[in-house]
């Protein structure tokens, strides 16, 4: 699973993160698995023909007085349970800027990865990088069931407080039991606080809902670029609606096949290459908080990792700041090298001054949460009450929405449950893999073997039926350098869809191409707007100063 947005948006906003990419254990809810059946089925036909109204007052927020001009927001109703049509309804929220061309093809839809990322928040902060595709699009985006303003799930603040216990540091690791204890508990949170929709997050739900979408858009066939989990999610969507499928491009492409721990490890050694490059480029600077030496400074991460995590330091609002929180800061950081700079000034802040706010930021991303006040809002949400299917106002997301929504499309991707004897057994063998694979982030990424435990067997029609796809011919974009979704996806993802993927190679570094790299944007852009697509296996290199 992967995910983060392309390299030179800004690094708070790199929350889009996959399971890859930022797996928690904030997630485990009580889904089930998602129903496979007739995407036609009885009852469905009331959902299509919608009308959207668009209007630029749909996108205030009260905290929020600016919003970027042209920027339109609506909503679509979707089913709960595509299974049972009439048991209850959805609404996603949208948001899009208009076509500034003097014809248009319709709409291009965007996502921007995940799962777990507000499509609406991401358009609207990072809309420039795509107003070359409004010379022929409406550029549209929307918040997946679950996510953002269409009934965010939560864990709430106790799930919250048990799930950071399971941080993989030594002490948490020695008793299995423990963890299952907390693990168990969390899922209870999860389900308490998310309402009925955590049992239908799963993407063969999502990639409905984005039928039911390109309808409402009035488009006869969806035109799509979607990043890291986005590809999964378009993947599933050629699969489930192949005679609906106009110019999908997938940019750093999700694997379809490889099981929840074997990501994990893929993570940890990709983050552990981009760390390494980081440490080989700070140490030439005499500002590089490590020294000069590349041995000795690597030595010195993992010294200050394991301090942190047996004293953590005191933080201003965030409680207390661990070694495991300074991981996934690390880990955010890593997804671009336009970020090195910032992440050298933000280490040496810590290292130095024992100040955490500059590396809290890139924390901030989605993975160590800040730790908010009770209010009145958290009783409300017990069983989803406070949304009841319609959209939520923006400062009503809960802070853990992200990866809470995060861990349950992962889980309801997934078929495999290890038992509680399986994790017992196997956790101190798998420990040592992860830490082989990454000294650093190898027992961060430990926690996605057990991160679906308590939940049912998620759903087998992605790692079964997503192959040999016949559609019109799709555009694959796999990055050589990308810590999150390693190039050899993206050419086992091209292999198993069949004839009809056809394979960009960016030879770059960062996760995706397309906002790090000039060639990789303009064969995007000529392919979702003139059709244009490249030879199969050409190639692109990166150009950061795009």
């Amino acid at each position: 699973m992967p995910t983060k947005l392309p390299p030179h948006w800004p690094a708070v906003r790199r929350c889009i993160l996959t399971g890859t990419a930022g797996l928690a254990l904030l997630g485990a809810g009580l889904p089930a698995a998602a129903d496979d059946g007739d995407v036609d089925g009885p009852g469905l036909s009331r959902f299509y023909d919608q009308k959207i109204s668009w209007s630029a007052k749909a996108c205030e927020s009260p905290e929020e007085t600016e919003r970027p001009e042209g920027l339109q927001c609506g909503k679509v109703t979707v089913p709960l349970d595509y299974a049972h049509p009439g048991a209850g309804k959805l609404e996603l929220a949208l948001a899009r800027y208009r076509a500034t061309g003097k014809s248009s093809r319709g709409s291009v839809v965007l996502n921007f990865g995940g799962p777990g990322g507000s499509g609406v928040a991401e358009l609207s902060w990072g809309a420039d990088d795509f107003m070359d595709l409004a010379e022929g699009y409406d550029v549209v985006s929307f918040d997946p069931r679950g996510v953002g303003r269409s009934s965010p799930v939560s864990c709430g603040d106790t799930g919250y407080e048990t799930a950071v216990d399971l941080d993989g540091t030594d002490d948490a690791l020695s008793d299995p039991q423990a963890v299952l204890r907390k693990l168990r508990k969390v899922a209870k949170e999860c389900a308490a606080h998310s309402g009925p929709v955590l049992e239908h997050m799963g993407t063969v739900d999502v990639s409905r809902d984005l039928d039911i979408i390109r309808d409402a858009l009035g488009d006869k066939k969806l035109n799509y670029l979607g990043f890291s989990y986005g590809t999964r999610l378009a993947a599933v969507y050629a699969a489930q609606f192949p005679d609906k499928v106009g110019r999908l491009v997938l940019d750093g492409v999700d694997t379809l096949t490889e099981p929840l721990t074997e990501q994990g490890i893929v993570g940890a050694r990709g983050q552990q290459v981009a760390l390494d490059a980081f440490i080989d480029w700070c140490v030439k600077d005499i500002a590089c908080p490590f020294g000069q030496d590349a041995r000795s400074a690597r030595e010195d991460v993992v010294r200050l990792v394991r301090s942190l995590d047996e004293d953590p330091v005191p933080t201003a609002y965030n409680g207390p700041f661990s070694g495991q929180d300074l991981v996934g800061a690390i880990g955010q950081a890593l997804y671009s090298e336009d970020l090195w700079p910032s992440l050298e000034r933000a280490l040496a802040s810590l290292v130095e001054d024992g100040d955490t706010r500059a590396i809290e930021a890139f924390a901030g991303g989605g993975i160590a949460l800040p730790v908010r006040e009770k209010d009145t809002r958290e009783k409300d949400t017990e069983a989803g009450e406070e949304t009841g299917g319609t959209l939520v106002d923006e400062e009503d997301v809960p802070l853990d929405n992200l990866p809470a929504a995060l861990m349950a499309v992962n889980c309801a991707d997934d078929p495999d449950r290890p038992t509680a004897g399986q994790i017992t057994r196997d956790l101190a063998r798998l420990r040592a893999d992860y830490e082989r694979a990454s000294p650093v982030f190898g027992v961060y990424r430990l926690t996605q073997v057990l991160m679906c435990h308590g939940r049912p067997k998620g759903t087998d029609y992605i790692r079964e039926k997503v192959k040999d796809v016949h559609t019109p011919k799709m555009l694959l974009v796999g990055t050589r350098g990308d810590p999150a979704t390693p190039y050899r996806w993206t050419v086992e993802t091209a292999k198993r869809l069949g004839s009809s993927a056809v394979v960009l190679d960016h030879r770059g570094e960062g996760h995706t191409g397309y906002g790090s790299s000039t060639c990789v944007h303009r064969k995007v852009d000529d392919f979702l707007l003139y059709g244009s697509l490249p030879a199969d296996g050409s190639s692109c290199g990166p150009d950061r100063d795009r």
